[in-house]
């Protein structure tokens, strides 16, 4: 059975930009980023960032009977993260009378008071709860709580994190990520939220997307954000041509979508790893003819890290026809940290990912002469 510490641990850890020492507020530090559309998430050092509650039940999740607030929307992106088999349950809090700014579509901006959360629990256990609220005008707040052993309410985790806090298989421990983890992830991406997008509210739901929850009635959906008037501006089109990847067919479709939303989030086209060339983020503004940027940038092209048992010459980040020489592929099946991807957040290989990944990779055509191109960087 999982056996969750019980932390009672008031630390709030406020991080400075990107490599940058903390800086700390006596007493407590709030870790804060900043951003802004069209450019990657920071973060900024602030001695008046205001700082998350000590515990989960004082920041607006819960109402007065312990029952998630009515204010309090559950949504399920159509691409999760893989989280070790974790079952997670989500929900987003707008402010009274306030519109989301869709303006550019692949990165939204959230009124002020906007606030996420996402439960991890295992073997019908809640773990952790972790919050990102906008509390300011550019100002990001993000918490991670940890649920003490009566799973009567969860308590704000140290900035380190805390090590193998729960069992989650035989052998396989599950750990809290610490400051440096949460920035790694949402500071890389254009956007600061990553499953709250065009893609993966999409009422154009993709039925082969590994581990997706089906949509439960009263989920946020685009169709149902646009008819509260929640999108700003309303973007009918949203709902008339919901969002999907472009793909030539469907196993093409779920293994790309996985690929975005699992690896996009540091491997896309404007965030820190841009310049390495590796962009697999689904960009719900690109016409419907346009390739998928994982096609344009992946297939056929050579990377740094060489399968083993291959050659310079032969290992491609994905190549036609050959998982076996495909460095994402390969990368999936790891969890030795020298070479696992995603490099953090897990430590069980997710076998239907791979399956599926490797099933769209075995199933392209390849070249007859595989030259390929050159990415830099990943995988």
């Amino acid at each position: 059975m999982i056996r969750a510490k019980q932390m009672i641990l008031g630390v709030v850890a406020t991080v400075a930009a990107a490599g940058a020492a903390a800086s700390r507020a006596p007493g407590l530090a709030t870790h804060a980023a900043s951003a802004q559309a069209g450019a990657p998430a920071t973060s900024v050092a602030s001695g008046d960032a205001p700082a998350a509650p000590h515990l989960l039940s004082q920041t607006g999740l819960y109402g007065s009977d312990g029952s998630i607030g009515p204010r309090n929307l559950p949504f399920a992106p159509q691409y999760p993260l893989w989280s070790d088999g974790a079952a997670k349950s989500r929900w987003i809090q707008l402010p009274e009378g306030t519109a989301i700014d869709v303006s550019n579509i692949d990165v939204w901006r959230f009124p002020v008071g906007t606030k996420f959360w996402k439960e991890f629990a295992w073997g019908g256990r809640k773990v952790e709860t972790r919050m990102i609220w906008k509390a300011g005008g550019r100002a990001w707040v993000f918490a991670t709580y940890v649920w003490n052993e009566d799973q009567s309410d969860a308590a704000h985790a140290p900035e380190a994190g805390i090590m193998n806090v729960a069992e989650i298989a035989p052998g396989k421990r599950h750990s809290i990520p610490g400051t440096g983890d949460c920035l790694a992830c949402h500071g890389g991406s254009p956007a600061v939220v990553l499953g709250f997008t065009a893609l993966q509210l999409s009422d154009d739901r993709d039925p082969l997307a590994p581990h997706a929850d089906p949509l439960a009635p009263g989920m946020a959906t685009l169709r149902s954000l646009a008819e509260a008037g929640r999108l700003d501006p309303p973007r009918e089109d949203l709902v008339s041509r919901p969002p999907r990847i472009r793909a030539n067919d469907p196993v093409e479709r779920a293994a790309i979508g996985y690929l975005s939303a699992n690896c996009g989030g540091c491997h896309n086209g404007a965030g820190p790893l841009a310049h390495v060339g590796l962009d697999l983020l689904h960009d719900a503004a690109g016409g419907r003819g346009a390739p998928e940027h994982a096609l344009r940038t992946a297939v056929g092209a050579r990377g740094r890290y060489i399968v083993p048992g291959t050659s310079p010459d032969s290992s491609r980040i994905v190549a036609p026809g050959a998982p076996e020489r495909s460095a994402i592929v390969q990368r999936m099946r790891s969890r030795r940290p020298s070479s696992q991807m995603p490099p953090l957040g897990t430590v069980i290989v997710d076998d239907e990912a791979v399956e599926l990944v490797s099933r769209w990779v075995a199933g392209m055509r390849a070249p007859a002469a595989d030259g390929g191109v050159t990415a830099q960087g990943m995988p």
